[in-house]
């Protein structure tokens, strides 16, 4: 994370404090998030310099205007008037981040070879809320590399229980 990034970041969930808007605006970051994903070429056209400012800014205006808060908006200006609008998906990464923490959130990645069942998703999700302490959101990917087992990334934790890794365990032990 870039000092700036943290900056505006912090500044930003400080107003949400003071205004009791903090998952009004974490979901509105959200939103900014897919927008950019999806179109990706919407931060370059942001970042050109050879558009002027005032057309980049009523871009934003006119996209987000009716869908996200005021002070999201106004930050998203902001980076864009400072030249730092690149810095987006990490500031809304650091926001979404000091708002978990706040709010006792967890987010965790859970990595299958298969697609999990309903009862088997409840389960794990339990398990993980028990161990952490904190309400969990769980993102599932299925990845047939792992050759079964799990591979569960919680709070900067990775829990590699997959069987990939178990027999790379044990190659190493008879390298030995």
């Amino acid at each position: 994370m870039s000092d700036v990034s943290k900056e505006y970041a912090k500044a930003l969930f400080m107003l949400a404090q003071e205004t009791n808007k903090g998952k009004e605006y974490r979901e509105a970051l959200g939103t900014i998030t897919e927008v950019f994903d999806e179109n990706p070429t919407y931060i370059e056209f942001l970042s050109t310099f050879s558009i002027p400012l005032e057309e980049r800014l009523n871009m934003l205006e006119s996209a987000f205007s009716d869908v996200i808060p005021r002070d999201v908006l106004s930050l998203l200006k902001l980076l864009c008037e400072k030249r730092h609008i690149k810095e987006f998906g990490e500031c809304a990464t650091q926001y979404i981040s000091m708002y978990n923490e706040m709010d006792k959130i967890s987010n965790a990645k859970v990595t299958s070879v298969i697609e999990l069942s309903e009862a088997e998703k409840e389960s794990l999700k339990e398990k993980l809320e028990k161990m952490s302490g904190k309400k969990t959101i769980i993102e599932y990917f299925v990845d047939k590399s792992i050759l079964g087992g799990l591979i569960v990334e919680i709070d900067d934790k990775v829990i590699d229980s997959s069987l990939k890794k178990r027999l790379e365990d044990v190659k190493d032990v008879i390298k030995r």
